[in-house]
């Protein structure tokens, strides 16, 4: 998309482009906003926010806007893909949401984005603010129960929590699973040194550690490990089991926009890892206890915990079914994605409200464009993504 910018493949006013700086996320769409334990593993608070910091930078606001609206359209095209390709009759029988809908939608995520601006120039909303809890007649609500199953000590925990994902609970001591898709052992060398030089970094003892497989969707050949972390007493004891997480630590690659935007901010020009952790701990209301940038093996990684409680939203969750189609579901959706979206640009600057002052002068004239835009992009990446598909397939 930001070679699309630059090459002014995807034309915007200028005016959204003079609205202030802020940490954005740099690849919002809607697979990158969920449910998660705050403070990484170390919070009982549940909160529905972004949850993919991996190519945040300072940059564009509107960036984020115009891509989220982007990935609306684009979701509900892959759920009525997986819809017609389905052999459940029941799920083939699931009003769709309309592409006019995704209009609606595409509108109120925007128009709750400026309403949370509006909210903090006039003292109603505070950077500590978040979505915390919903009603039952919300779309979101079976997800966020389900995200308050998983926390540590929920009724979930030990058999859904991405703890429980990862480690075998019926065998002592507590270690990874012996899954070789997903996790590969290490020689004990690499494993000492591991420890060696991530212990400083967390807040207990290693009790084990793996290398990652084939995890992240744009980063499969950057290396990554798993530590279990944990009081040693854990090994060996089921009850003391929550007192465990896990603590990811992978290379890091440049934020996606840095690769076309050079200029932006002297800020960007730190390392890749450091930049990740200044935006998240910006960006969210209680950052990760554990969130570190280490230099190891003349390369820097990113160190920072897992939550126990993630829950996110497949486009199926939004786009198909009577909640969704029906009952307002998917504007709903939207509009907690506009909220919490502008609580993460807010904060990136927790002086003033100089960049909700202007988003609220520029924007309104330009939501339509915003929306028509993305929408022509979403239907060029569809003829691209489907252009490339018969590429591979006639190779």
């Amino acid at each position: 998309m930001y070679k699309d910018f630059v090459d002014q493949h995807i034309s915007l006013p200028q005016a959204l482009f003079d609205i202030p700086l802020t940490c954005i996320l740099g690849d919002c769409h809607t697979d990158n906003f969920g449910f998660i334990s705050e403070e990484g593993s170390h919070g009982d608070t549940i909160i529905f926010t972004p949850n993919d910091f991996d190519d945040a930078c300072i940059g564009h606001g509107v960036w984020d806007l115009f891509r989220f609206v982007t990935s609306l359209y684009l979701a509900r095209h892959h759920a009525s893909e997986v819809q017609m390709q389905s052999d459940d009759i029941k799920l083939r029988q699931k009003p769709l949401v309309s592409s006019a809908q995704v209009a609606e939608g595409a509108r109120s995520f925007l128009l709750t984005y400026l309403q949370a601006c509006e909210d903090s120039v006039n003292n109603k909303l505070t950077t500590q603010s978040a979505l915390s809890s919903f009603d039952n007649e919300h779309i979101l609500y079976k997800r966020w129960q389900k995200a308050l199953q998983r926390k540590a000590g929920g009724a979930a925990f030990k058999t859904n929590s991405t703890l429980a994902k990862e480690l075998d609970f019926d065998a002592l001591p507590l270690a990874f699973k012996d899954d070789k898709q997903r996790f590969k052992r290490l020689e004990p060398h690499v494993y000492d040194q591991i420890v060696e030089t991530f212990l400083p970094y967390v807040d207990d003892e290693i009790l084990d550690v793996v290398e990652r497989l084939s995890a992240g969707t744009g980063s499969h050949n950057l290396t990554r490990y798993y530590l279990l972390v944990g009081p040693k007493s854990a090994k060996m004891c089921e009850e003391e089991f929550q007192l465990c997480h896990i603590v990811e630590v992978k290379q890091q690659r440049m934020a996606a926009p840095l690769n076309y935007f050079t200029e932006l901010s002297p800020i960007n020009r730190l390392n890749a890892a450091h930049l990740t952790v200044n935006c998240q701990r910006k960006m969210q209301r209680r950052p990760d206890i554990v969130l570190d940038d280490v230099y190891w093996q003349n390369k820097h990684w990113l160190v920072r915990s897992r939550h126990h409680a993630r829950v996110g939203c497949s486009p199926e969750d939004f786009m198909l079914g009577k909640r969704a189609a029906l009952k307002n579901g998917f504007t709903q959706y939207a509009a907690s994605c506009g909220h919490t979206l502008a609580l993460a640009h807010m904060r990136g600057d927790r002086r003033s409200t100089l960049f909700q002052q202007a988003a609220l002068e520029i924007i309104p004239r330009y939501v339509d464009e915003l929306i028509s835009a993305a929408q022509n992009y979403a239907i060029q990446v569809q003829a691209d993504q489907e252009l490339l598909q018969l590429l591979l397939r006639d190779s």
